[in-house]
């Protein structure tokens, strides 16, 4: 599960330094840490994004994750993103 995170997370810069995709990366985020938005509701807002069944499978299996986390864990996460955004490479956008 930390893995999964930390590569999520590592692809944020390079979103942010092409200056494309923050916004959307953001939301989805946002949505993937979030313990309200249930599996089915996730689902639906990325389907424009999920290219087959084998790519929604994987993203049902991480937000799967997610929901199983301690409110603390995900925090943390949410710490990191904060992190990464206020980053050199993501500052100026």
């Amino acid at each position: 599960m930390k893995l999964v995170t930390v590569l999520m997370l590592t692809a944020l810069p390079l979103y942010c330094y092409a200056g494309i995709g923050c916004d959307l990366l953001d939301d989805m985020i946002s949505t993937t840490i979030d313990p309200d938005v249930d599996v089915t509701e996730y689902i639906n807002n990325l389907k424009d994004f999920l290219p087959g069944e084998e790519t929604e499978k994987a993203y049902t299996f991480m937000k799967e994750c997610f929901l199983h986390q301690s409110e603390e864990t995900l925090e943390k996460v949410q710490e990191l993103e904060q992190e990464i955004y206020s980053s050199f490479w993501c500052a100026w956008y």
